[in-house]
């Protein structure tokens, strides 16, 4: 059964930067592509960065350039570095991924972790 734990978010200030981290558990991690969802107050979840198995990355427009995600198989965990924030950066951040996923046909692992607030004011 998959286990994945996010950490990292917190408070930080419009410019500031966070690294966030998903700890995965109970699946053979380096075969599966994984992304970094978010979800703000009264707004759907949505993908803001991919990586597949091969390591190939994609971003939505919103975050590109300021975002980057990577993984450490070894460590079974992904990671999403975040610099430049701003408010509406503000949302619940969220881990997933599958077998087969990538950044136009992202899949999930049909459960998901409690996620981390990342918080962006002044």
């Amino acid at each position: 059964q998959v286990q994945l734990v996010e950490s990292g978010g917190g408070l930080v200030q419009p410019g500031g930067s966070l690294r966030l981290s998903c700890a995965a558990s109970g699946i053979f991690f380096s075969i599966y592509g994984m992304g970094w969802y978010r979800q703000a107050p009264g707004k759907q979840r949505e993908l803001v960065a991919h990586i597949s198995s091969g390591g190939t990355t994609n971003y939505a427009d919103s975050v590109k350039g300021r975002f980057t995600i990577s993984r450490d198989n070894a460590k079974k965990t992904v990671y999403l570095q975040m610099n430049s924030l701003k408010p509406e950066d503000t949302a619940v951040y969220y881990c997933n991924g599958g077998y087969g996923s990538t950044w136009y046909t992202a899949k999930d692992f049909g459960s998901w972790g409690q996620g981390t607030q990342v918080t962006v004011s002044s």
